[in-house]
């Protein structure tokens, strides 16, 4: 590749470049030579083609996105917010907990192992760049049709990647999803979390400041895997082949990464470091330029420094390289040698290349020929912004009005059809056991996990002391969010919300990953624009900030989009973890309550879907200042002892929740329906706000008063007995016969 020099490209101007090729627009190569006032040099072409890509620079969704800030509920928890490299908050006693969730969608889909685990790897990183110990790691995972022969190719190798990275880092997995349905077929979603854990004093942040102060790189060397990587692969849609620029998929490695937790620690713990910022998404591109805007100078690197895997890599493809394991710091120059003394302890190569400067511009040379010369925010924040067109689409209405109601589609009357429906459910694929999946990975490592999948939440200790713990969930439904993108939004948040307060911890923040198809689409962006309005709208009722997240657009296969799929995450503080609140009926004779009110409400439901394949009508209401009353019952009850098991109710409805509760206890239900409500609906329904608890009889008076004064609606619906499902009047269905239908079934269909 010819070496166009800053030099050369000012008195070149009308030379050709292969902008479209790179990704950009006529109008976007028109505005960098704007900014720079001549074209641009090869090396500044990749830099800004990288890093003006839709999955950096967020040009089709900022406009949106910057409601989380406009109406971000007052928190005296929050210590970062959006902008970093995750979001960190206070949980007392001195501590700070970071979490963040991102996607590895379209790389997944390429190589479903690297994808999945570098997936990982990346919002690790993440999470250390803030000064942080990763903690856990979680992954809501989508796929397309379970009896789909690329099912079948993507599920195992994601999972396997997933698992790979995690259990090499030493980080336990403590929950996620996995859900099927065909809108995900040709674009998985795979959206990965971590949790980092902190003292308040040890927060960095991504700058460069002090002139004459180093920038050092270290972790792995450079390769040509990933060169363009999810920068460009992320940013386009798949055609009926697969993508039309494939660049090469990232490796990991999960023992390079582990002693690059291990050296960045020990060099924060010797405060060697006054900026600090992972290598991810285009790689050196991003990293310097980020480091340079944030901070209150330029930077100067040498970019022939870079230590290299492949010695024929072009100054671009080591600035577009997405190679995994690597990190950039800023450090004092009498702190160098200590620096590099404890890179050298853990087998990690680090090497100066360039330092901090007092002008405004970031300037990178190449065997001393200068090949970039740009005001780094150029690059790293101020790329384009797109007002895309949306319009509600034409087909919105006729799929709203087809509502699953008794005169559409048939519902089970008898007991042997109710009894057949709760088989049916708890079979299916997104309602079975998905242990073949979290065996796979390891959710006890470090020995401070207290929950994990299946339960409502994850859950670990922060404090071996104290037991403070935090509890995270994540929740998605994209049927909801195709019926309403605004509600469905809403009702993912409440979800996670609930899931949290479920097991006792007391909901403090939010990240999210919003998965949608094409924003070139005026139904996409539709659909984007709700879900962002409703999830901002429905945070700050909440009261849990936004504290960071992901946006990944383009999870679409020709016209075809994925459903909208709003994944949420919802961190939650536990002052005691020995108070949480598991899912499982553990104790014959504890009284059996469903909390809040149940409707006919079956839109979007999983009955819905699996009796009928039935898309259509309205996602469930929602009462947010409901969802914040049953978070104080739920929290309370675990704290005071007055619950001994609980579960949030959801998918699959009331039928769905027993299940999982007496499978996971070992202990069955006496139940009676309530007046005014008919089996069906008090079985299925998936009216939000809900949850179904067990109460010891000491503790019936104190749970039903607290319920009383506080305006919950409690309703007795049976007790905790014997070894079956035992609806009164309507059938009886033993637990050995619930878990054949319940387990086996993914093995199953991956053969």
């Amino acid at each position: 590749m010819t070496l166009d020099t800053v030099k050369h490209a000012t008195g070149t101007p009308e030379a050709e470049q292969p902008w479209a090729a790179l990704g950009l627009k006529a109008d976007e190569y028109a505005r960098i030579r704007e900014i720079l006032g001549r074209r641009p040099t090869g090396a500044e072409l990749a830099m800004y083609s990288v890093m003006w890509s839709e999955h950096c620079s967020y040009k089709s969704s900022k406009v949106h996105l910057k409601q989380f800030g406009e109406k971000a509920p007052a928190s005296d928890a929050m210590l970062v917010g959006i902008g970093e490299n995750a979001g960190v908050v206070d949980v007392g006693q001195g501590y700070a907990v970071t979490f963040k969730i991102e996607s590895h969608n379209h790389p997944s889909y390429i190589e479903p192992y690297q994808g999945a685990a570098t997936g990982i790897g990346g919002i690790v990183r993440d999470i250390l760049a803030m000064g942080a110990r990763p903690v856990a790691v979680m992954d809501p995972l989508r796929f397309g049709a379970p009896d789909h022969p690329d099912t079948r190719r993507v599920l195992p190798g994601i999972v396997a990647g997933i698992g790979g990275y995690g259990n090499c880092l030493g980080l336990p997995n403590i929950g996620g999803e996995v859900v099927f349905d065909s809108c995900y077929q040709g674009n998985p979603l795979v959206n990965a979390l971590c949790v980092g854990v902190m003292k308040h004093e040890d927060i960095h942040l991504a700058q460069a400041s002090g002139a004459g102060n180093k920038v050092i790189l270290y972790g792995a060397r450079t390769g040509g895997d990933g060169i363009g990587g999810v920068s460009v692969l992320a940013s386009e849609t798949f055609d009926a082949t697969g993508p039309a620029k494939r660049p090469a998929v990232q490796v990991g490695d999960p023992f390079q990464e582990k002693l690059l937790i291990e050296c960045t620690l020990e060099v924060f713990a010797e405060k060697l470091v006054l900026g600090i910022q992972d290598l991810g998404g285009a790689g050196l591109s991003c990293a310097t330029s980020e480091l340079a805007s944030a901070g209150s100078g330029g930077m100067r690197v040498e970019l022939d420094s870079v230590p290299l895997r492949d010695a024929t890599l072009s100054p671009e493809e080591i600035l577009m390289s997405e190679s995994q394991e690597r990190m950039c710091a800023i450090v004092e120059p009498e702190k160098v040698a200590r620096f590099l003394e404890i890179c050298e302890k853990w087998d990690v190569i680090a090497t100066v290349i360039g330092e901090v400067t007092e002008g405004e511009r970031l300037e990178i040379f190449w065997h001393g020929e200068q090949i970039v010369d740009v005001p780094p925010r150029s690059v790293a924040h101020d790329g384009p912004t797109y007002q895309r067109p949306f319009a509600r689409p034409s087909w919105q209405d006729a799929l709203q009005a087809d509502a699953p109601t008794a005169e559409r589609l048939k519902r089970p009357a008898s007991g042997e059809e109710l009894r057949a429906t709760v088989l049916q459910l708890a079979g299916s694929p997104n309602q079975a056991d998905k242990s073949w999946i979290t065996s796979q990975y390891d959710r006890y490592v470090l020995g401070n996990t207290v929950l994990s999948t299946p339960e409502d939440s994850g859950m670990v200790r922060i404090d071996e002391e104290t037991n403070l713990g935090v509890a995270v969930a994540t929740d998605g439904n994209g049927r909801y969010a195709k019926l309403d993108p605004y509600t469905g939004a809403q009702l993912a948040l409440a979800e996670a919300y609930r899931n949290v307060a479920a097991t006792g911890a007391k909901p403090l923040a939010v990240s999210d990953c919003l998965n949608f198809g094409s924003p070139e689409d005026p139904d996409v962006m539709w659909q984007f624009a709700e879900a962002t309005r409703g999830l901002a709208d429905a945070c700050q009722i909440l009261g849990t900030p936004v504290t960071g997240g992901n946006v990944s657009l383009y999870n679409q296969t020709g016209d075809v989009a994925i459903h909208p799929t709003p994944v949420v995450a919802v961190l939650g503080v536990i002052d005691d973890v020995n108070r949480r609140t598991p899912i499982g009926f553990a104790e014959e004779g504890q009284l059996v309550y469903l909390l809040g009110d149940t409707a006919d409400e079956f839109g979007g439901s999983a009955w819905a879907q699996v009796a009928h394949d039935h898309l259509g009508g309205l996602p469930p209401k929602l009462d947010l200042e409901r969802e914040r009353l049953l978070a104080e019952v739920l929290i309370a009850g675990s704290r005071d002892g007055m619950v001994d098991a609980a579960h949030d109710l959801s998918d699959g409805g009331l039928a769905q929740a027993l299940a999982e509760s007496c499978l996971r206890g070992g202990k069955g239900v006496r139940l009676v329906v309530p007046d005014g409500l008919n089996a069906f609906t008090f079985l299925f329904s998936e009216s939000a706000g809900r949850a179904v608890v067990s109460v010891p009889r000491s503790e019936e008076l104190r749970f039903t008063e607290m319920c009383g004064v506080r305006g919950l609606p409690a309703t007795r619906v049976g007790v905790v007995d014997g070894d079956s499902i035992d609806l009164q009047g309507h059938f009886t269905l033993p637990l050995a016969e619930l878990r054949e239908a319940h387990t086996g079934v993914i093995e199953a269909l991956l053969g």
